[in-house]
């Protein structure tokens, strides 16, 4: 399932700080570099929290980053960051604000725009330094040079890749995240596992990024709960924080698979958060793809605390009661969707090849019917 033979890439960020208070380092580290013009993107939440950046100079906010963001929502961002002309822009929130922060990044002074750099290595150059502050625990976008917007014409996600996007600086926070509510703690917990998982058993698996799928997957076995029970939970925090960042880090040479692609759907198209819809489709696709990988799926079993459980209906009972215990909504019938959507839904997620194509097991249009109609 591994080749130490196959070629990887490595990216991650050149200075990167964890732990209580650690999102003061942001304003120390861009008055040293002698940053004049700061933007941050943020949601209005995280505006009125600002302040724990201890940035000084000018500061522009955009404060109305998107959950699910589209090229509409980054066209705004875009408006913003040209008139202010930032030497370094920040990203202060989840998966949505920093992806938002990289693609204004390589993209407010350039003539392109983000339809015409989807994809790997097209974006032509970044014009400022770029920092990211994780206020979840679940993307790992802070730790990766992918970024994510919807197209809001075809519902499809626009992915592009480029080390230009690559942070200078990260500071990951566990303070931040004590006010995350504990249904989106658990939510974006598992999303954070899925991109280890879908890593961990790929079939473009790799050993070196086994090692940080193995480290994030004992964390959200060792922390997720105890961060959902108690938000202040200093520990659990950080330790998520770290889950998600090695996460962030398998995304990167690896990338997800099934999982992502089954979900993609059901946030753009039912507007389903993106950690909830991963949450939902998690245990389904563990077990499906069970056969084709039955040593790494008991690895991550073990790693959960969900013991020996052996073939595919006694793993999706025990990774279902799994999310099912932290509070997550399990029924998709229970997200607005209607029974008669979903053929049309499992077509769409059959056509994100470039996930699909990593599964350990090739998932057909009706096996993810399949999952859907399971999961209703």
């Amino acid at each position: 399932m591994t080749n130490l033979a196959q070629p990887i890439r490595i990216h991650q960020p050149r200075r990167f700080e964890i732990g209580a208070g650690a999102a003061r380092s942001i304003g120390a580290w861009a008055a040293a570099e002698g940053f004049g013009t700061i933007l941050v993107i943020c949601s209005r939440f995280n505006e009125a929290r600002i302040d724990r950046l201890a940035l000084t100079g000018r500061v522009v906010t955009f404060a109305r980053a998107m959950p699910e963001p589209d090229d509409r929502n980054l066209a705004l961002a875009l408006a913003v960051a040209r008139a202010a002309a930032p030497d370094l822009v920040v990203g202060f929130g989840g998966g949505s604000a920093m992806d938002l922060a990289k693609l204004v990044t390589v993209l407010h002074g350039s003539p392109l725009s983000v339809h015409d750099v989807v994809g790997p290595d097209k974006v032509t150059r970044r014009f400022n330094a770029l920092a990211l502050v994780p206020t979840t625990a679940g993307t790992g976008s802070e730790a990766g040079i992918r970024a994510l917007v919807t197209d809001s014409a075809t519902y499809n996600k626009l992915a592009v890749e480029s080390p230009l996007m690559l942070a200078d600086m990260v500071a990951l926070d566990p303070e931040l995240t004590f006010s995350v509510p504990p249904a989106v703690t658990a939510a974006t917990g598992v999303d954070a596992m899925a991109h280890c998982v879908e890593a961990f058993t790929n079939r473009k698996a790799h050993d070196y990024i086994d090692a940080y799928a193995r480290r994030g997957i004992a964390l959200v076995g060792r922390y997720l709960a105890r961060a959902v029970r108690d938000g202040g939970d200093a520990e659990a925090r950080s330790g998520m924080l770290l889950a998600s960042y090695c996460g962030g880090v398998c995304l990167g040479p690896v990338n997800t698979a099934a999982g992502h692609a089954v979900a993609y759907p059901l946030g753009t198209r039912l507007g389903m958060a993106h950690g909830a819809a991963n949450a939902l489709v998690f245990p389904h696709v563990l077990a499906f793809n069970q056969p084709a990988c039955p040593a790494k799926t008991a690895e991550v079993m073990t790693s959960l605390g969900l013991g020996e459980a052996d073939g595919e209906a006694e793993i999706h009972e025990a990774a279902y009661g799994y999310c099912e215990g932290l509070g997550l909504e399990m029924r998709l019938s229970c997200a607005g969707a209607a029974e008669a959507d979903l053929p049309a839904l499992a077509v769409e997620a059959h056509k994100i090849r470039r996930l699909m194509d990593n599964n350990p097991r090739d998932m057909s249009v009706d096996d993810i019917l399949g999952i859907y109609r399971a999961a209703f």
